[in-house]
């Protein structure tokens, strides 16, 4: 340690100005990012509002991983180890993603060394962010060719994926999406004259390009299919999608990707990937949070009721709860139902509401036999503010809607799975402190569906007493 100088001792004849400070060393990614989390969680840019579409969002539990762990985490750009482009890195960046979430950290070692992956991780998890990555690392934005397709059930799907995309591109490359047969032959044109090096489509749009010989495959690259288990599950694509799979195209010459959260039987999904040569035979199953698929924060309720009382005890509830958002998911009409005569329940629920809910949510429609352009308009009429969403199960795969407080099953789902998917389109928005409930109306046959249900995905429901909580008149 320096001793201080005597006072009588003279001061040196030509004292040096003490040394001016070392400029402080550049801040890492994570460390800016921490630091600037209070303004990022307080107003959030438009641009970082409109990344949420598919990605697995910075939420508190990322933050305070962050701060535990910023000397020795790994960020996402670590984890990416300079196989993604620089420019899509910072675009990620940009908005908040630095530290990867678990199925990004899992699943970016095997995708971005080439290996074919199976992503099964639950709802809102990231996984769309990780397969982009690896897309965008496999591609050259050189040149003008189709090199990577990612393939997804539903046009919503499809038109976030598209736009998540076109963000993390920056105008690198472009970015096409096929997802309406009305709009087909104008794309056709525009994919022959300029070949888009990412293409997302929905299955049947994909095989009617590919029929027409709009594009070549032979430059392929990436294939992912999203959502795999509901394309399979249709019996409207899943022939198309073997097509994809096997004769557009070869496994041996494409990196594959499949990602779901959920993926029944996967251990059999695996085998049959590689015995029908879906994949090569080293695909890796990346499955995070087996344990506990649905997301812990979510409240389950129900309502036993009748039939017939279930608009009144529905509007009671929505009355009672005041959300935020909601969903309100029904049942496909079935074609004893169609034959009748009978309106589909879609618009039995959406006629009723409109007619006697009194808040200021407004009531809309989201189905599959409505076009495009109609589809389009419910999906951007949702988008940034307070609605009430009737819906089939079209919107419970991909459909990011994160301001959704409530959701309520107006139907029993058929399976597990379904009540899985409905249940994550809740819960999503970053930094949220309201409570997000799933509510759902059976009658007393139904009850031990429910039940079968909560021991399959390992949640508690708890049961509302309608006759004490409910006053309707019938």
């Amino acid at each position: 340690a320096a001793t201080s100088t005597p006072r009588l001792r003279p001061p040196p004849p030509c004292p040096r100005p003490p040394p001016p400070p070392p400029p402080p060393p550049p801040r890492a990614p994570a460390a800016a990012a921490a630091s600037s989390m209070a303004a990022f969680s307080g107003c959030a840019s438009p641009l970082s509002t409109t990344l949420r579409s598919g990605l697995a969002p910075f939420t508190l539990r990322h933050r305070l991983r962050l701060r535990r762990l910023r000397a020795s985490a790994a960020t996402l750009r670590e984890v990416c180890a300079g196989r993604v482009p620089e420019h899509v890195l910072q675009r990620a960046e940009e908005v908040g993603y630095v530290v990867p979430t678990e199925v990004q950290e899992q699943s970016l070692p095997v995708l971005l060394s080439g290996q074919d992956c199976i992503l099964h991780a639950q709802t809102g998890s990231g996984k769309t962010l990780a397969y982009l990555l690896s897309v965008f690392s496999a591609i050259d934005f050189g040149r003008s060719s189709v090199q990577a397709l990612v393939v997804v059930p539903t046009r919503e799907l499809g038109m976030q994926v598209t736009k998540v995309a076109r963000i993390l591109a920056a105008k690198a490359c472009t970015v096409m999406a096929l997802l309406d047969g009305g709009m087909l032959r104008r794309q056709k044109s525009w994919v022959k004259a300029e070949p888009p090096a990412i293409i997302v489509a929905t299955v049947a749009s994909l095989c009617q390009m590919i029929e027409k010989r709009a594009f070549s495959l032979q430059s392929m690259r990436v294939l992912v299919i999203d959502e795999v288990d509901f394309i399979f599950g249709s019996s409207k694509q899943v022939s198309s999608l073997r097509k994809i799979l096997t004769s557009y195209s070869a496994a041996s010459s494409r990196q594959t990707i499949f990602a779901s959260a959920s993926i029944p039987q996967h251990n059999r999904f695996v085998h049959d990937c590689v015995q029908h040569k879906w994949t090569k035979t080293d695909v890796v199953h990346v499955h995070v949070n087996p344990v506990q698929p649905m997301p812990s924060h979510l409240q389950h309720k129900y309502a036993i009721c009748s039939k017939k009382e279930r608009l009144h005890v529905l509007l009671s509830l929505l009355e009672k709860d005041a959300p935020k958002s909601g969903i309100i998911f029904v049942a496909e009409q079935s074609e004893k139902s169609k034959k009748a005569g009978h309106p589909p329940s879609t618009t039995v629920v959406v006629e009723f509401l409109r007619t006697t809910y009194m808040g200021s949510l407004e009531v809309l429609l989201l189905e599959e036999d409505m076009n495009f352009n109609a589809r389009a308009t419910s999906f951007t009429e949702v988008k940034g503010k307070g609605f009430l969403l009737v819906s089939t199960d079209i919107a419970s795969r991909g459909f990011d809607l994160p301001q959704t407080s409530h959701i309520y099953n107006f139907d029993l789902p058929k399976t597990a799975i379904d009540y899985l998917h409905r249940a994550g389109r809740t819960g999503r928005e970053p930094f949220s402190k309201l409570a997000c409930s799933v509510t759902t109306l059976i009658t007393e046959d139904e009850h031990f569906v429910l039940q079968r249900f909560q021991n399959e995905l390992k949640f508690h429901c708890e049961e509302l007493p309608v006759e004490s909580m409910f006053a309707f008149n019938l």
